[in-house]
């Protein structure tokens, strides 16, 4: 395949607008060359703004893949349907790039894992910040042993979520967990190089705040890992921004903030005995270094690192955390060791752009 990787954005929303259809013309090897929405008139612009020729609707879709227009999707539709239209792409012989939560069932990301394997694509879960600096320097730190060994997670994520946002509907498994708590998550797991196995969990729904009829407002989570180590997170769609995690060994900790939002970079300080020093990371466009790294995949015919089974990893945690807060039971979580964590390899560096159109 010749560069650049031809993309098709399927589901033009917020996150299209805001990171990737902007994050691309700075990717040397990616391009977009088709969008797929229910809004013809939203697409119509955004294609006319960044000189994208095709746009389709959702009943087009299949039309398309069998044109010789894209190489791959990027799936940003809300999270019931990502298994339907990844399989789809995928059997056509297109890559997928799919965000996260991977779909909402251990059998939908199975058949997902399954329809790549047997099509001879790749799919990748969109995990963004596997391809950012800083979240990879942090990784180093700990492997390097800066910290000792990491015994504690520590995290908070939250933000004021709108009334409209599909994200407040359960009928597309919808709320705090999936939409952020899965950014602690992931950090967790990384951080602590092992995967979880018991979940605690509670949850409220805003104390009558009409947003959260369907899904839960915050949630609070404790994980255990392997050695007797703990996570703890907190994730809100109802209090003010937070954004910050803490990794505690038993030489040191680091402490990082603005750390999964993508407008920032994040802010990495090591304290080691009564010494904290700041960690200084490049700049870089989390989308676009996402892009830039799956492409580079693509190309070079190499397996993503947050492919299919990464973000089968997640859900099954995910699940196992929906149950313990409904339940108020602990949970057990029954997941392969993964020794495939983000390094150096998968980091990308692309600029930051100020040109975008939103709606």
């Amino acid at each position: 395949m010749n560069s650049p990787v031809r993309y098709a954005v399927v589901g033009a929303g917020w996150i299209s607008q805001e990171a990737f259809l902007p994050a691309i013309p700075q990717v040397e090897n990616s391009t977009v060359t088709a969008i797929v929405s229910g809004n013809p008139e939203t697409s119509g612009k955004l294609a006319e703004f960044y000189g994208i020729e095709r746009v389709y609707d959702y009943d087009q879709f299949d039309a398309m893949l069998a044109e010789d227009v894209i190489d791959a999707v990027y799936i940003a539709l809300p999270n019931s349907l990502h298994a339907d239209y990844a399989i789809r792409a995928m059997k056509a012989g297109k890559h997928a790039l799919v965000e996260k939560p991977l779909a909402i069932s251990v059998a939908e990301c199975e058949a997902m894992i399954a329809a790549a394997e047997e099509n001879d694509v790749y799919l990748m879960t969109a995990y963004r910040l596997h391809s950012e600096p800083g979240t990879v320097k942090v990784l180093d730190l700990i492997r390097s042993g800066e910290i000792g060994e990491p015994r504690i997670f520590a995290s908070t994520f939250s933000f004021q979520s709108g009334e409209d946002n599909h994200r407040l509907l359960a009928e597309h498994w919808g709320g705090p967990l999936q939409d952020i708590g899965v950014y602690c998550l992931n950090a967790a797991r990384h951080t602590l190089g092992a995967e979880p196995t018991q979940a605690i969990a509670m949850k409220g729904h805003g104390a009558g705040d009409p947003r959260f009829r369907e899904v839960e407002g915050t949630m609070a989570v404790t994980l255990a890992f392997p050695g007797e180590r703990l996570a703890q997170f907190v994730f809100s769609f109802e209090t003010d921004d937070t954004d910050t995690y803490r990794i505690i060994g038993t030489k040191g900790e680091i402490t990082v903030e603005q750390c999964y939002d993508f407008h920032f970079s994040p802010r990495i300080w090591l304290t080691q005995g009564r010494e904290r020093r700041a960690i200084e990371v490049p700049d870089s466009d989390h989308f676009g270094g996402q892009a830039a790294y799956f492409s580079d995949c693509i190309l070079k015919g190499e397996r993503p690192v947050p492919d299919g089974e990464e973000g089968l990893a997640d859900v099954r945690a995910l699940l196992a955390i929906e149950a313990a807060a409904k339940t108020g039971q602990p949970q057990m979580i029954e997941t392969p060791d993964r020794d495939n964590h983000p390094h150096q390899g998968t980091v990308r560096i692309v600029p930051r752009t100020d040109r975008r159109l939103v709606f």
